[in-house]
């Protein structure tokens, strides 16, 4: 389906040919070897690597990033290709937000290395890991082999490496933003632009579009190597994130929250999934209705996100970034802009200097249309710098329609006859309790609650 795109004079002309030309230059540049990879300027390396940025570096910078666009794991004429993240690099550019225009305040690390298979099997099976190195030799037969069926999530002879350099990435701006965190209490925010993105890799294998779980690995090494016990995971995909789900539902120490479009791909993150055993209550899956924009997110943010952060007191946030809810994504359909966005970037940032010393890290997830993608990301960037939005320069009205917060197939209806008969909970002028004033009364106690019941506290969130 043609997609009709709002095009800002100031972007769209040399978009399609900067990506192009960007893309080629990273091919011309690469170079593999057994134990290393050269991608343009960019090194990375199997061996353990110290050559992080120095402390004043890292006290200078205001946002911290890494780039590894996987330019070999790539299928013709499917959604998440080797263009995506070139598209970003690109935008960051054009719009003058990278260390060429920005100086100290914009760091890119180039220097990191791979996520070895321990740290990988934090997370994943050993089996599946060794699985997917040994059918490498079948991709580089065929050039390319389907993994899993859905999406379908496919493999070149690069994937398992360049899914390693991705993984690795994220490891290194952990290592960076911990580091900074020592020596500042502003530290920047960490943003990993990375592919195969993984929010949906299950702990046994591969699933839509995704190879290894990043934010997961990622989460596992911050206990492991700096002893951050507790995680706060904020997953706003317009996709629920099942791996990362799965992989954590007995965790107490793993917070994880998703906000995703009810009934879109896979088809979890039901409400009523909230933990199991000594996780039990730290999930928490918030499906919002198709067509839920800008005023649905503010409030959950707001209403939920908020209060259950500052019940868990996390020591670091990790954030699967999708940008694919945007209302120009073709795979969904929610009707967020590059202003909800900038607003998720600018209060998770705030959110993590309030709780835990400002260390955040952000791993780029879906979004499929690059432009969106890119705009949306790069006025990401520019809530980690402190700046104001740009997005009134790509996001068009003309697209929107009235969100379903208000319309008759979300009305709370014998649920929302269960919250007026709850004594235990303060009830707001409209005669319905919000699952943020819950949180901040009674905490896990959520859980207890029968599912018809949460999912009335979560509409009543909604009908604003």
């Amino acid at each position: 389906m043609e997609l009709q795109i709002f095009r800002p004079p100031s972007f769209a002309g040399t978009m399609v040919f900067l990506v192009r030309s960007r893309v080629q230059q990273w091919k011309n540049q690469c170079r593999f070897s057994a134990s290393t990879m050269l991608s343009g300027h960019r090194f990375y390396s199997t061996e353990k690597n110290d050559a992080l940025p120095s402390l004043k570096q890292l006290s200078d910078a205001k946002v911290i990033y890494a780039a590894a666009p996987a330019l070999g794991h790539n299928k013709e004429a499917h959604p998440e290709s080797s263009a995506r993240v070139p598209a970003i690099v690109t935008a960051l550019e054009q719009m003058e937000l990278t260390s060429k225009f920005r100086g100290s305040d914009v760091l890119e690390l180039q220097n990191f290395h791979l996520a070895s298979v321990d740290d990988v099997a934090s997370v994943h099976a050993k089996a599946y890991v060794f699985g997917l190195e040994k059918a490498m030799d079948q991709a580089s037969e065929q050039g390319l082999i389907v993994i899993d069926g859905s999406g379908p999530t496919y493999a070149t002879s690069t994937t398992f490496h360049e899914s390693l350099v991705a993984a690795g990435a994220g490891l290194a701006l952990v290592d960076s933003v911990v580091a900074a965190s020592k020596n500042q209490l502003d530290p920047p925010t960490a943003f990993a632009l990375i592919r195969p993105p993984g929010h949906h890799a299950i702990p046994e294998g591969p699933m839509g579009f995704c190879v290894f779980g990043n934010v997961a690995i990622a989460a596992r090494y911050a206990q492991r190597v700096h002893g951050l016990k507790r995680v706060f995971i904020i997953d706003f995909d317009v996709h629920h994130g099942n791996g990362t789900n799965d992989a954590f539902f007995e965790d107490p120490d793993i917070f994880f929250l998703s906000t995703h479009q009810a009934g879109s791909y896979p088809g979890t993150g039901k409400i009523d999934q909230i933990g199991k055993g000594a996780g039990e209550g730290a999930t928490l899956n918030l499906p919002l209705p198709g067509g839920s924009g800008d005023t649905a997110m503010r409030t959950v943010f707001d209403e939920v996100i908020v209060p259950c952060a500052q019940r868990f007191k996390p020591d670091i946030f990790l954030v699967s970034a999708g940008y694919d809810g945007h209302v120009l994504d073709p795979l969904a359909n929610l009707q967020l802009t590059t202003s909800t966005y900038y607003m998720l970037a600018s209060n998770i940032k705030q959110l993590a200097k309030d709780l835990c010393g400002g260390r955040c890290v952000f791993f780029l997830e879906g979004g499929y249309n690059l432009k969106s993608l890119s705009y949306s990301v790069a006025d990401s960037f520019r809530a980690f710098l402190g700046e104001p939005s740009l997005a009134a320069e790509f996001d068009n009205p003309a697209y929107l329609y009235e969100e379903p917060s208000d319309r008759e197939e979300i009305e709370v209806g014998e649920a929302g006859a269960a919250l007026e008969e709850c004594e235990e909970i303060e009830v707001g002028e409209a005669g319905a309790a919000t699952l943020g004033d819950y949180f901040k009364i009674s905490g896990r106690e959520f859980v207890n609650l029968s599912q018809d019941y949460r999912h009335g506290i979560l509409l009543s969130v909604l009908r604003v």
